[in-house]
């Protein structure tokens, strides 16, 4: 029996699979409750859960023995319950990634005046993001440079296909886009007319005309990111 707190586009799609696989889900807290489902994330930076309500006021209403779900659980208040993280789980944040990354590409295709084909484009960073955004990149014929900063990870991109950089050879002036994947500020001034689409849960890039694009997958593709979240816990919740 679940109980769904707070709110999100996407989390509405989760929840529409979660029925449609056969799960009942509770309109109120109440003592039948088994699992707890938050947003993923789940909190906003005020503490609240992102959509409203709040989680000490909430636990108080539900049995001691729930199983919490949701993402960036890492609160006191839930350190005596079960909890599934999504944002520490391997699977769902590469799944994940990969949306970000088709959302980080519409993204850009809307904002330039050309097509990404023969286009010089600069990813720095080559964590999940990165490696989802070059593969589609080199699809569409882009001229990609990563900037990674293990020299195995270079040596690999080289030996795909990209051209590979260390920070210092860096010059996001030379590009037609620069997407930033690190949440490091490693470029506070950030020269050129490139458009500059900054991934990162923390800005790497410093200009005035970055775009910020957090959070893509729910923003852009929320049926994509419930539709995510519900594959990720159907398995879990019908092993209990």
């Amino acid at each position: 029996m679940i109980y769904a707190a707070g709110y999100s586009p996407a989390m509405s799609y989760c929840i529409q699979f979660l029925k449609q696989a056969g799960f009942s889900l509770v309109s109120e807290p109440c003592a039948q409750v088994t699992h707890l489902l938050l947003p993923v994330p789940s909190f906003a930076p005020d503490g609240g859960i992102i959509g409203g309500g709040n989680l000490s006021t909430l636990l108080t209403l539900l049995p001691k023995d729930i199983t919490v779900i949701g993402g960036n659980l890492d609160r006191p208040e839930l350190d005596y319950y079960t909890t599934v993280d999504l944002l520490q789980d391997a699977d769902y944040l590469a799944l994940n990634a990969r949306i970000t990354a088709h959302c980080a590409l519409e993204l850009a295709l809307d904002q330039l005046p050309v097509i990404l084909d023969g286009c010089e484009v600069l990813i720095i960073g080559w964590g999940r993001i990165g490696k989802c955004l070059g593969k589609l990149l080199q699809q569409l014929g882009a001229r990609v440079s990563v900037c990674a900063r293990r020299e195995s990870d270079r040596s690999m991109l080289a030996a795909l296909g990209y051209r590979a950089l260390k920070l210092e050879q860096v010059d996001p002036a030379a590009y037609r886009v620069v997407f930033n994947t690190v949440p490091t500020m490693l470029f506070p001034t950030c020269p050129g007319s490139a458009l500059k689409i900054d991934l990162a849960s923390r800005l790497g890039l410093g200009s005035e005309d970055v775009i910020w694009a957090r959070g893509l997958p729910g923003k852009d593709a929320p049926e994509s990111s419930g539709e995510l979240i519900a594959k990720t816990l159907i398995p879990l919740l019908r092993k209990e």
